[in-house]
């Protein structure tokens, strides 16, 4: 594979206390389902592999959701990504309503 016929990415996922990388060269016209085809190859019998959701979760390239049938660019990071356990804002109003009870009513 000549340097101009090819490009790279690296393929994330971040299980609740690892990361995973797979850095990786592709053909040219490569889509994010080519490069997460060959991560899981590459990922092989590891135990990583396993907890990796390869066909059903959203993808993305640096924060930015995107299809499996979507391009990348030379150097992109395409990431897995895994559902969240809480909403963010739904805990955070929680808190704030702990931290008022705890505080008590005003006098």
């Amino acid at each position: 594979m000549s340097p101009a016929a090819s490009k790279g990415c690296v393929v994330a996922y971040a299980g609740p206390r690892e990361q995973y990388l797979w850095a990786l060269t592709l053909d040219s016209d490569a889509r994010i389902g080519d490069a997460l085809a060959a991560a899981r190859a590459a990922a092989g019998s590891m135990p990583a592999a396993a907890a990796v959701p390869w066909d059903t979760a959203p993808v993305g390239i640096f924060g930015e959701p995107r299809q499996r049938t979507d391009g990348y660019a030379d150097g992109d990071r395409i990431e897995l990504y895994r559902p969240l356990r809480r909403d963010p804002r739904e805990r955070r109003r929680e808190q704030v309503a702990r931290a008022r009870r705890a505080i008590g009513p005003k006098g």
